[in-house]
């Protein structure tokens, strides 16, 4: 049988359902609304901030409304995502070893990989263009079901080797 890992070792699993248990509004549901609309005010307050560069006169110009308070894209961020995504799954067995050709299956350092990613996109959040958001949001959802596949396979042939062992 394998080892048993500590609890502290799982995912954690975070309630986002708007109302507890009681039926009250959870504070960080109320605190996402206020968020949303001073993000709303800021919005209708907003002047137009540009003007097309090939209007001649104010006639044809065609003003360009853009978003307050999102922020602009990162390639470097993206492109650090992807890394620590694609040595995720590589240590859950995407991707084959060069010098061995089989696949490398570690679910340690995908779970050490997964929690980074996890973490960074906690200490980031309200700070991210909508396609880092959601680009993150997806790989961590793809990465962690695949962990998930992952260590129940793992569980089960190691039962499948400890009744193999037992038998005469």
């Amino acid at each position: 049988m394998p080892d048993q890992k500590p609890h502290e070792d799982s995912f954690r699993v975070i309630d986002r359902r708007l109302f507890t248990p009681e039926g009250e509004l959870r504070q960080e549901a109320v605190e996402l609304e206020e968020r949303e609309a001073r993000r709303e005010a800021l919005r209708e307050k907003a002047a137009p901030i540009a003007v097309a560069p090939a209007a001649a006169n104010k006639e044809e110009a065609v003003l360009v409304d853009a978003p307050v308070d999102t922020p602009p894209r990162s390639p470097a961020f993206e492109n650090l995502v992807r890394m620590l995504g694609s040595n995720a799954a590589m240590v859950l067995g995407a991707y084959p070893d060069p010098r061995t050709g089989q696949p490398v299956v570690d679910p340690e350092a995908a779970r050490e990989l997964i929690d980074i990613l996890d973490a960074l996109r906690e200490k980031t959040q309200g700070n991210l263009a909508p396609e880092e958001d959601s680009l993150l949001l997806d790989l961590l959802g793809k990465l962690k079901m695949t962990y998930v596949e992952i260590t129940q396979a793992v569980a089960a042939q190691a039962t499948q080797q400890a009744k193999a062992k037992t038998r005469p």
